[in-house]
């Protein structure tokens, strides 16, 4: 998963507004906004994928605000801008980056558009915390966008049984390494045990859970209400058909809409995992399309419900 598009034309995007954040545990990172020339109606905070840095998203990012949407990309603790890094002295799990991390973008990308409709998306695991997210926060966005994402249960995918040894791999390799080493084995960044232990017990149980945290993600994510649109990439074997299914399936309540990107879409290009973000024009065309028919009513939530 380390294997990311570089653009010819990442010189040539338009510059983003940098935004330091603190959190309240003394973590610090950047989040990068980029927005139209008026003030924007609608804003997308983004996740990225695992091991992802914020700024390979700027291509997605400057097609949205060429298309009228606000998008403020979120840094992973651990990658990119962020102050961690992931270490035998120094872990995290998902209950950081919901309890602590997200709220602080949130609170800071809300700061800066007080009127605007929030909507929250991501790609891969950035795509199924956006849903936990979401969950926890019922009230807080108009909606959520997927890209390439889906739930990691073993069973939901073509190589079932490799994926799921894998499951258990993982974790251990973190506890014996200190941290996840995704560089070396080409798989995610340099993550930290926790974050795997968490990955990897979704993807073994296929339920949602977080060590820390007592919620039920589960029931959660079944009373929530808001409408998803997922946009699956025709040869992603990393989000297949079965995987976005079950994680959508888990939000009955939520109205879904699914569109398949195909390679025409993206120029020619492979429509797979990560090439889809060379050239995004079509993917933010129809997620803009969809924020704006969708959640044109959608009342501004109150800024400290997230």
């Amino acid at each position: 998963m380390t294997a990311l598009p570089v653009s010819p034309d990442t010189q040539a995007l338009a510059e983003p507004d940098a935004m330091p954040v603190t959190t309240r545990d003394g973590a610090r990172f950047e989040l990068l906004l980029l927005a139209p020339a008026s003030s924007p109606r609608h804003v997308l905070y983004w996740l990225p994928a695992l091991g992802v840095p914020a700024k390979h998203y700027l291509p997605l990012a400057t097609a949205l605000a060429a298309d009228g949407v606000a998008v403020v990309l979120h840094e992973w603790r651990g990658i990119g801008s962020s102050d961690r890094r992931a270490g035998r002295r120094c872990d995290w799990g998902y209950r950081e980056l919901l309890e602590v991390d997200l709220p602080a973008g949130l609170a800071a990308a809300r700061a800066r558009w007080p009127q605007a409709v929030f909507h929250i998306g991501g790609h891969s695991l950035g795509g199924q915390v956006s849903c936990l997210y979401a969950a926890l926060h019922p009230t807080a966005f108009a909606g959520i966008v997927l890209v390439a994402s889906g739930a990691p249960y073993w069973r939901r995918f073509r190589r079932g049984a490799a994926i799921g040894s894998a499951y258990v791999l993982a974790p251990w390799l973190a506890r014996l390494c200190g941290h996840l080493p995704g560089r070396r084995i080409g798989f995610g960044g340099n993550e930290a045990r926790g974050v795997i232990a968490d990955w990897a017990r979704s993807g073994r149980s296929g339920r949602y859970a977080a060590a820390g945290m007592t919620v039920d993600f589960e029931q959660c994510l079944s009373e929530l209400q808001q409408p998803v649109m997922a946009l699956r990439l025709r040869d992603d074997w990393f989000g297949p058909s079965a995987s976005l299914e079950w994680l959508l399936g888990k939000m009955p309540r939520s109205a879904h809409e699914v569109g398949v990107i195909e390679p025409a879409d993206l120029a020619g290009h492979p429509a797979d995992h990560f090439t889809w973000m060379k050239t995004p024009a079509e993917i933010a065309a129809r997620i803009a399309h969809w924020v704006d028919r969708r959640n044109t009513a959608f009342a501004t939530p109150d800024p400290h419900s997230s």
